[in-house]
């Protein structure tokens, strides 16, 4: 039995075109990772990963040139990097196609670093997508948590610190 995702299920899965998908494979875009004996292409899913970010770019107002240019340049600075689309986060503010790879954040493109906290950027949003949540670090200090740990009440009540 040959693996991997026929054109047909990648289209499925992404809502793509067959035109599409021969296009981007014709044009190095995104070229799926296997072929069967008969010549048919098959789609991975790091294939359909990288199917899909290509389509949310374009859907976002990159063209597919400028995704090109940019994955050709990350593959010029980044030579551990051998499918960017699927390997990398990218972010796009429309004209500029950020990637986020570990720590740092940097433009596609020209490779010029951007200062940004992405830590601090993730629980800012975290923060925001659960505003009501309090962290357990809020609610349990560990001056306090150890405290609380010593004494015999331990786990029946938090008391807060007057």
């Amino acid at each position: 039995m040959e693996s991997g995702f026929t054109s047909q299920q990648a289209m499925s899965v992404t809502g793509l075109s067959r035109r599409q998908l021969t296009y981007w494979r014709n044009t190095g875009l995104v070229v799926p990772a296997q072929r069967t004996q008969g010549g048919h292409w098959r789609y991975t899913f790091l294939d359909l990963l990288a199917l899909k970010t290509a389509k949310k770019l374009i859907e976002a107002g990159v063209s597919v040139q400028k995704i090109r240019k940019s994955i050709a340049s990350l593959l010029n600075f980044l030579p551990t990097c051998t499918a960017p689309l699927r390997e990398l986060s990218l972010v796009t503010t429309g004209d500029i196609i950020l990637v986020l790879h570990g720590d740092t954040a940097f433009e596609a493109l020209t490779g010029q670093e951007w200062i940004l906290p992405v830590a601090e950027l993730e629980l800012e949003i975290a923060r925001l997508h659960h505003p009501g949540k309090p962290r357990q670090v809020e609610l349990f200090p560990e001056k306090e948590a150890q405290h609380t740990e010593s004494t015999p009440t331990a786990g029946k009540r938090a008391v807060a610190p007057s």
